[in-house]
Formats: structure tokens, C-alpha cells, sequence
């Protein structure tokens, strides 16, 4: 059985209340960890854009420290859930450069990790996990 602490790792904080969340986040930053191995190439660390890889693409990487700011000072949770996930193509975003995240985050739980039970369901803890990180790199 092929799997990793990782995926256990995101289906076990799911379940946590938010005292317990709040304690694991102190040791290990599971939102942090996600957006450094998937997003930072293309977004940066810091979320401005300017990821390594921004030279490569057509269009340079959104600046997601300005989501609240750019949505009337509200933190567009939904919009952005959607943007990640990708399966759900909306014609009026135009095209899309970005990897399809929820198709990613499901295959690997099925082929990498074996994961016991809803590989859906995890894909939807990674998504907002990266949600919830991305939420504290706003600026205030």
C-alpha cells in the first residue's frame, strides 16, 4: 500500500475542532506546506505573482494578496474554491492557464496514496486548506 503521513495528515485535521486545528498549525503549517508544493512556482511565495515559473506563462500569475481587496474588502471563499478545483470550466474566466487542482488532488489520492474510502472528499480538504492559507496572505 502506497500512501504518505501527508494525505492522513489532511483527512485527520478535517476532523479536529479548531482548538486542535490551531495547535497543529503552531508544529506544521498544512495549508502553507500545500501552497509551497503546488502554488509558489507560478504565484510566488508570497503570493504576488511572481513565482518562477511566471516568465513561462501567457499570462502572469494573479497577485493573490489583493483577492479581498479586489472583491470590496470580502475574501471571495466560493470564487476561489472554484478557480482551484477547475473542473467546472466558466467561460466567462476565459482560458485557462492553471492546473486543474481537483482532478490532481483526486488522482493522487487514489494512485499515490491509496486512500481508503472518498478521494473526493480529500481532494475538498486540500482545496480548503490552500483556501484558508491563501486568506492569510491578504493584505490589510
Amino acid at each position: 500500500m502506497k500512501h504518505n503521513g501527508f494525505g492522513w495528515a489532511v483527512v485527520g485535521l478535517a476532523f479536529f475542532g479548531a482548538g486542535a486545528v490551531g495547535l497543529a498549525a503552531e508544529k506544521f503549517d498544512l495549508g502553507k506546506q500545500e501552497y509551497a508544493a503546488n502554488c509558489a512556482v507560478c504565484h510566488g511565495l508570497t503570493g504576488k505573482g511572481d513565482g518562477s515559473y511566471g516568465e513561462l506563462l501567457k499570462t502572469r500569475a494573479s497577485d493573490l494578496t489583493v483577492l479581498s481587496k479586489n472583491n470590496g474588502g470580502v475574501f471571495p471563499v466560493a470564487r476561489l474554491y472554484d478557480v482551484i478545483d477547475g473542473r467546472q470550466a466558466v467561460k466567462a474566466h476565459g482560458e485557462r492557464d492553471m492546473p486543474i487542482w481537483g482532478r490532481a488532488f483526486i488522482a493522487e489520492a487514489r494512485d499515490q496514496w491509496e486512500v481508503p474510502g472518498d478521494s473526493e472528499a480529500l481532494a475538498r480538504a486540500r482545496i480548503l486548506t490552500l483556501i484558508e492559507y491563501i486568506s492569510r496572505l491578504q493584505v490589510k
